[in-house]
């Protein structure tokens, strides 16, 4: 521990070395002081640091407004932050103002303009010490008009405010219920405050700017106490240092959803990590998956891997055997929950590992920092971690069942909501694979393209289709003009706007529906339309997609009158697509103008041979 707190201070002198893996120990320590410390020195320090090399940090703006003393958490929450690769400017409002900070449009809070705003609440803000113990119906009262007037609150700072706000279930001290001497009261006590926090869990709108936490549920699982009651007293601090540590984290999960930060794609190992043993050696026969420990500890892995994968999350093995052992294992053992076909890719062989994941995010055309590896090997653990650092790496070593734990305690995955397109993701690349093996058929590439009948289909998004496009407005990365998501509620507000426009766009062909994959942001003026973003997924990259949309986008500028199209363009470093794109369309900078510019007259033909475009009525084919 003495390490720690070295390491940490070592990045406050002058000239100071990066220290890439620091912030790794510390979100895997339980000791809450270097944490805490660490989160001190880190407010002056630049995150290039202790970021991996290659990894950016996104910069964010989190307020946090609390019914009681807070300040510890503020440098919890800056650790948890920059482990997730968030850059946070962090806002602390006053204690005692949480219902005036939320309600009032020029409050400090209003005016800090977050775009994440965690609500910290203790029991004794819904249920003040006025209330007697034994007095359950004033209990009762109490709490429940406490709960409408947080309620109003929260909804007012949804309406003036910016960005998503996170609440919580309260978690209600032993101190009130152990007071009562009657079983049957303190029954009735539970009742009212499990009340109580199903209303919390009411104000969460679903597709929407406020979610809630149950840190009651939370704490349940977790031996941690609540508060210090000595600290309590003395300074009204309402959490103990482990529960400000473990908040921290939890929220590092919501912060990772309005950042866009959600990792995509988990790679697995086989041996000691989806099933007990090791496979060449001891036989597929002998592996240890089944009832009894530790094979139920094992099959509870694959379960968790199955329910990620049905969420959306891409599911891969690299793994040093024999492949067509693998291959054997997947398709005939009847212990295991885990197929081959649940799995984007499967990397069996004995080459380094390093080298079997780099060769996957080819495949998928993702970024790197997308992957989360988990392996029980210290050696292929530290092999990734120093020679692919953007990739998090889950060590799941020691005993089995602590081995889901390990791979969901981060949350590397957090979304805010699942869409269809989630749900369809692994299948959607598998699709992708077979075009690619199909291609390799053809004769040459517009044979291909011609070959796949593509229709791509352009409307405005619909309450249906805009959480997809929020999701992907946030988690694309490289087909992107600004690299700077619209926020939910900016998507939102436009979408519902006379002078803006919100598209989404689907694609079809023979291999199966695409979903939505992409969506542009326009702002609609009398002479021309500015495209404020425009985002596709990698996964349809290099079909001439974007071409089609533009084609629709300029269509309905020149019909409402327009004469040119603008575009906003920022290099994010990684968004290297969108910018050939705007090149190739015809787009270019105009003298004194800070966008870039397509004239509308001569009308532009950009649709490809071979994509038919549909947008609502008109229907333009290539053929």
């Amino acid at each position: 521990m003495d390490d720690l707190f070295a390491r940490v201070r070592r990045l406050a002198e002058p000239g100071a070395a990066p220290d890439p893996s620091l912030l790794d120990l510390l979100v895997r320590t339980d000791d809450v002081t270097p944490v805490r410390e660490a989160g001190r020195v880190l407010a002056g320090v630049d995150p290039a640091l202790v970021l991996p090399p290659g990894r950016a940090a996104r910069e964010l703006r989190v307020a946090i407004v609390a019914s009681f003393t807070a300040d510890n958490v503020v440098s919890l929450l800056r650790v948890a932050l920059l482990a997730a690769g968030i850059d946070a400017r962090i806002r602390l409002t006053p204690p005692g103002q949480l219902l005036s900070q939320l309600q009032t449009g020029d409050s400090e809070l209003a005016r800090f303009a977050p775009d994440l705003t965690l609500c910290l609440t203790d029991d004794r803000f819904f249920l003040p010490d006025r209330v007697s113990p034994e007095d359950l119906d004033g209990t009762r009262a109490e709490s429940g008009d406490r709960l409408a007037a947080f309620g109003d609150a929260v909804a007012a700072f949804a309406r003036h405010g910016k960005g998503r706000i996170v609440l919580h279930t309260v978690p209600l001290s032993a101190e009130r219920p152990k007071t009562l001497i009657a079983h049957e009261d303190r029954a009735r006590l539970g009742r009212i405050w499990r009340e109580l926090n199903l209303g919390l869990l009411d104000l969460a709108e679903p597709g929407g700017r406020v979610g809630v936490l149950d840190l009651e549920t939370l704490l349940a699982s977790t031996p941690i106490p609540l508060r210090d009651e000595r600290l309590h007293r003395f300074a009204g601090m309402a959490w103990s240092a482990a529960l400000e540590w473990r908040y921290a984290r939890e929220a590092a999960g919501y912060a990772r959803v309005v950042a866009g930060t959600s990792r995509k794609c988990l790679v697995v190992d086989l041996d000691n990590t989806l099933w007990g043993g090791v496979l060449g050696d001891d036989g597929p026969e002998n592996i240890e998956v089944g009832s009894l420990y530790p094979g139920n500890a094992f099959v509870a892995m694959q379960r968790a891997v199955r329910s990620l994968r049905r969420q959306g999350v891409l599911v891969a093995v690299a793994t040093k055997n024999d492949p067509d052992l693998v291959e054997r294992v997947f398709a005939e053992h009847p212990g295991l929950l885990l197929r081959r076909g649940d799995f984007v890719a499967v990397k069996a062989n004995w080459d380094a590992k390093d080298g079997s994941l780099a060769e996957i995010a080819a495949e998928l055309n993702l970024g790197l920092d997308s992957f989360v590896f988990v392996d029980d090997s210290p050696f292929e653990c530290e092999l990734i971690r120093e020679a692919l650092p953007q990739v998090t790496v889950v060590r799941v070593d020691g005993d089995p069942a602590d081995h889901v734990g390990a791979l969901v305690s981060g949350g590397h995955f957090d979304l805010s909501a699942t869409t269809d397109t989630d749900r369809r993701r692994t299948e959607l690349y598998q699709a992708r694979e077979q075009r690619q093996q199909w291609q390799e058929s053809r004769p040459s590439t517009e044979d291909y393209l011609t070959g796949l009948a593509m229709t791509v289909r352009v409307r405005a998004a619909d309450e249906y289709q805009l959480p997809r496009v929020v999701q992907l407005g946030a988690r694309t990365n490289q087909f992107t003009l600004t690299g700077e998501p619209h926020s939910e509620q900016r998507t939102r507000e436009m979408a519902a706007a006379r002078d803006c426009l919100v598209l989404a766009f689907e694609v079809e062909d023979r291999f199966g529906d695409e979903g939505v994959v992409g969506a542009v942001w326009i702002a609609r003026q009398q002479e021309s339309w500015l495209i404020e973003n425009m985002v596709m997924s990698c996964r349809v990259f290099a079909r001439g997609i974007e071409f089609a949309v533009l084609q629709t986008v300029a269509g309905l500028a020149a019909d409402a009158g327009a004469v040119r199209l603008e575009a906003e363009f920022r290099s994010s470093g990684r968004n290297g697509p969108a910018k050939k794109f705007l090149s190739d369309a015809g787009f270019a900078w105009a003298p004194g103008v800070a966008r870039q510019i397509l004239p509308l007259n001569p009308e532009r033909d950009l649709v490809p041979s071979w994509i038919t475009l549909r947008h609502e009525e008109r229907t333009t084919a290539h053929a």
